[in-house]
């Protein structure tokens, strides 16, 4: 993963496997290239792990094509937000609220994660609308 123009764009090259009306699938085999990438212990594409990345709209490539599977950086700072920042401030209000109340602290920490519960409910609902503002790009 790379920032290597002036856009703030994080980069993987990949394989595109499969090529659909409307979107293309692209395998992309993350590691080497993450050593040098400011988010890579937050990225769910660290690792020499692969995964595969479907990119929406119409791209003219074919199965096999090796390509660069761009997003704004901007994006991933908010997917870091919602996944791991807004819920641990979640938790740790609560506790801090919880404990303050002379709850107990075993309580209180079950009632902390009970707190992250209707958080990532709400985000299930809106997987939809999220997902359309998380959106990766093709540059061959």
């Amino acid at each position: 993963m790379g920032n290597t123009d002036n856009t703030s764009s994080v980069q993987h090259k990949g394989r595109v496997e499969k090529v659909d009306p409307g979107s293309v699938t692209v395998k992309i085999v993350s590691g080497a290239a993450c050593s040098g990438c400011h988010a890579e212990g937050y990225c769910s594409l660290a690792g020499n792990v692969e995964k595969n990345v479907l990119v929406k709209g119409s791209y003219n490539v074919l199965p096999g094509e090796t390509v660069t599977v761009t997003m704004k950086q901007s994006m991933g700072y908010n997917a870091v937000a919602i996944g791991y920042i807004i819920p641990f401030i979640l938790l740790i209000s609560g506790l801090i609220i919880f404990i303050s109340l002379s709850i107990s602290e075993a309580l209180a920490g079950l009632l902390s994660i009970a707190i992250l519960i209707p958080y990532y409910l709400v985000i299930y609902i809106f997987r939809r609308r999220i997902d359309k503002k998380f959106t990766f790009t093709i540059k061959k």
